[in-house]
């Protein structure tokens, strides 16, 4: 398997175990394995234009494509329904932005995500001058959407009751611990564990 392939492989692993199942997100693998293509159904509020007015439509389709060139080449990203954002045209999405070689392909999902809800856009360098413009005049209005795609920066651990209440020392790898009883008669405990920053 070439190094390319390898990469396919981990970026379609990646996208298994972490959007699988997402109430927003739904991702497909276009052709052959590993995947050089997706298709991606967005279920989050944005915007579309009939005529000149923008009105919230609630699912947008994306197809991703990974170039030969890829990882060094960007993900090539074709809306296949209209989207009114200032960094979409019929064509692409503008991701020049938020790409880099060596991060995962699951970071440029969850950043289309937050593009379509207009939680991040770039008038400067607009692909939609009119949709640069009218965010210009209405940025009151934004974001569309509230969807937080993201991984949540801890981890959930279930552990006996028991083992909680005894007041258990976290571990030398962990910033943080926070215990939370789910109800007297239950159990287990929650334990939300904050991996220190590197």
């Amino acid at each position: 398997m070439s190094p390319r392939q390898r990469r396919l492989m981990a970026d379609f692993e990646a996208i298994r175990a972490e959007l699988a199942g997402h109430p927003h997100v739904r991702v497909e693998p276009l052709g052959g394995m590993p995947p050089e293509r997706y298709r991606i159904t967005y279920l989050l509020k944005s915007l579309r234009i009939e005529g000149d007015q923008p009105f919230v439509a609630e699912e947008h389709i994306v197809d991703l494509q990974l170039p030969l060139g890829y990882p060094r080449e960007q993900p090539i990203a074709v809306p296949k329904s209209d989207v009114f954002h200032p960094n979409v045209d019929p064509t692409k999405y503008c991701i020049a932005d938020y790409w880099s070689a060596g991060q995962p392909l699951t970071d440029i999902i969850v950043k289309m995500g937050e593009m379509l809800q207009f939680r991040v856009y770039n008038v400067g360098s607009p692909l939609n001058a009119v949709a640069a413009r009218w965010v210009a005049e209405h940025e009151e209005l934004l974001p569309i959407g509230d969807v937080d795609l993201g991984t949540a920066d801890f981890d959930i651990e279930l552990r006996p009751a028991s083992a909680a209440a005894t007041g258990e020392a976290p571990s030398a790898a962990t910033e943080s611990t926070t215990t939370v009883p789910l109800a007297d008669d239950e159990d287990f405990a929650i334990t939300l564990r904050r991996e220190p920053s590197a």
